[in-house]
């Protein structure tokens, strides 16, 4: 009996390790910070409201030499122990109420990053850098030119 036990022990221990394996199973998945700043990218230029994302120099070259849209732009992710951190930079559209915008950011990017990627959103902070004029001006000319 005592080789019936060893073995039933040794089940044992393979049937914890295996729901183990299956509680954690997206443990061993590692996802990118580009990929959910480009998730959240996509999700905030869904938003009625933003005329564009704030992102550095560089990116703005970049973006005109290799032709492509980056759709990270303006978004910086940082994920730790399955929970993911997100600061949004924008340029708001000229007569948008910015609160509503950005609560609509808010609420966006937390449903598209934990529908897609499985984690917890902690923090969407959410950064206007400028507000885009351009409408205003094509408002005013067009109200001028009709007087």
């Amino acid at each position: 009996m005592s080789e019936e036990n060893k073995k039933n022990e040794e089940n044992k221990g393979e049937v914890l390790e295996l729901e183990e394996e299956i509680k954690s199973e997206n443990d061993g998945i590692q996802i990118s910070n580009d990929v959910i700043a480009v998730i959240a990218g996509v999700a905030v230029s869904e938003v009625q409201g933003v005329a564009g994302m704030a992102g550095g120099f560089a990116g703005g070259i970049s973006e005109v030499f290799s032709g492509k849209k980056n759709l990270a732009k303006g978004i910086k992710a940082d994920i730790n122990e399955g929970k993911a951190k997100l600061d949004v930079n924008i340029i708001v559209e000229y007569g948008s109420r910015i609160p509503d915008v950005a609560f609509e950011i808010q609420n966006r990017v937390k449903k598209a990053v934990e529908n897609m990627t499985g984690l917890t959103v902690e923090e969407v902070n959410v950064h206007v850098q400028g507000v885009n004029t351009d409408t205003a001006r094509e408002e005013k000319e067009s109200d001028e030119e009709e007087q």
